[in-house]
């Protein structure tokens, strides 16, 4: 009996998570659930799902997506950033639901429905690295973009990985807090 091959692949993936959940859901748990399941249901999931994402796996106020295109991740993170902001508007600063995103370029291990590896990991790195309404990316994707995209505002940030030093740049885009404009197409 020969052994079975562990599944990879190359995939663009997003983490994203709610920034001050904690807290939100202190102040008021049911409202502040039902505006998150608004949100996905209205703003966030349609956007994946129109840039060929799947939703790999949810958290309460977290979500790993998974994209077979860089390019279609970073934009699908750019206009739901932009539709939370618009949304928010109205929302007074306490309540405000704002996503911190995470992206990366990596090679994942294949687990049935899941994806598992470094790939993953940093992207959840670079999600905790994230402001409020923000984005940040890795190095790898900031490549693949720099043919794609304008970059109006960005900050290198030395990162390191479990036990080892990386030596590698991540990529923060800083967003404005009605607009995101961290990335624009050119």
């Amino acid at each position: 009996m020969g052994e079975q091959r562990t599944e990879r692949k190359l995939a663009a993936i997003l983490a994203a998570d709610v920034a001050g959940y904690s807290r939100l859901m202190g102040m008021d748990e049911e409202g502040t659930h039902a505006q998150l399941k608004t949100y996905r249901r209205e703003l966030i999931d349609p956007k994946i799902a129109e840039y060929r994402g799947r939703v790999v796996k949810t958290t309460g106020d977290g979500m790993l997506v998974e994209f077979p295109s860089v390019v279609d991740t970073v934009r699908c993170a750019i206009e739901a950033q932009r539709a939370l902001a618009e949304r928010n508007k109205e929302v007074s600063d306490d309540k405000r639901i704002e996503l911190r995103v995470g992206i990366n370029l990596g090679d994942v291990i294949v687990d049935a429905d899941d994806i598992h590896g470094d790939g993953v990991n940093i992207a959840a790195r670079l999600e905790a690295l994230a402001e409020p309404g923000g984005i940040c990316i890795s190095q790898t994707v900031l490549r693949t973009l720099l043919d794609r995209f304008t970059f109006t505002a960005s900050l290198s940030i030395p990162a390191s990985g479990r036990g080892r030093d990386h030596r590698k740049r991540r990529w923060r885009c800083r967003t404005n807090r009605r607009l995101p404009s961290c990335l624009s197409r050119t």
